[in-house]
């Protein structure tokens, strides 16, 4: 087991909540504007203290060091970017420097896999400052998934990203997931603040959806986002229908 948590909360923001998340388990947290997902990755990555028990890998967060923690898991925060200049391949580079010394071809490597995914390769030489917000993201991302990419860092177990897929259009979110997934079966642990439904219907292996600080269910996607729930929740008429042997959510409000 990767976390055991229990009575997770940061009051008025998040209010008590238990989960588990299993070794390249895929768990999506849902949920309207303001109902707790960020304050909840934030406090499994264990840079914000908070109320609640965090077991990671069956050890309290609170008993890592910082240095060792970014070898355990990487965290993704919502879109940001420095105020100074370096150049892409440079801040790929750095997402490494808590790794120590790495094989340069197992390097390569892993760089070329993870860029072509997500479609930067042809970023590497350009300024972070001249990137659009799609593109910036996509490097972030390249950057979060190189931290904790097995043939680099055997010792990593989890990525959580919060909201991953601002500022992508559909093909890149599309790629995204793809690289999630190969994340995943590599055995790395990934929770993520999602706000694409249909997204996490299909992607996820479990869902925490939240409101106004409380968990209101969770468990597997087909379970949790039922219909009267959903409309419950974010307000709005809700139709699921099937497609090509695939559930699909409508949203005609």
């Amino acid at each position: 087991m990767i976390f055991d948590v229990k009575n997770l909360a940061m009051s008025p923001r998040l209010l008590p909540v238990s989960f588990t998340v299993e070794a390249g388990e895929i768990v999506h947290l849902i949920g309207p504007n303001g109902s707790g997902k960020s304050t909840a990755i934030s406090m499994l990555s264990g840079l914000f203290a908070g109320d609640g028990d965090v077991q990671f890998l069956g050890k309290s967060i609170d008993d890592y060091d910082l240095h060792f923690l970014a070898r355990l898991r990487c965290y993704l925060a919502q879109q940001d970017r420095p105020a100074f200049a370096v150049g892409v391949y440079h801040y790929l580079s750095l997402a490494l420097s808590a790794l120590g010394e790495l094989d340069a071809d197992r390097v390569q490597a892993a760089l070329d896999e993870v860029c072509q995914a997500l479609n930067i390769a042809d970023k590497l030489t350009r300024s972070i400052q001249q990137l659009s917000g799609g593109e910036w993201q996509r490097v972030r991302l390249a950057a979060a998934c190189l931290q904790v990419w097995p043939s680099l860092n055997p010792d990593a177990k989890l990525l959580l990203l919060d909201e991953p897929a601002a500022a992508l259009d559909i093909g890149q979110e599309a790629a995204m997931y793809k690289l999630i997934r190969m994340m995943a079966e590599k055995g790395i642990s990934v929770v993520m603040a999602n706000h694409d439904l249909n997204r996490s219907l299909r992607e996820a292996d479990k869902v925490l959806l939240l409101n106004n600080g409380s968990c209101v269910a969770k468990g597997k996607p087909e379970e949790v986002m039922t219909v009267e729930r959903l409309e419950q929740i974010f307000v709005t008429r809700v139709q699921r229908i099937e497609h090509g042997g695939k559930s699909c959510l409508l949203f005609t409000d």
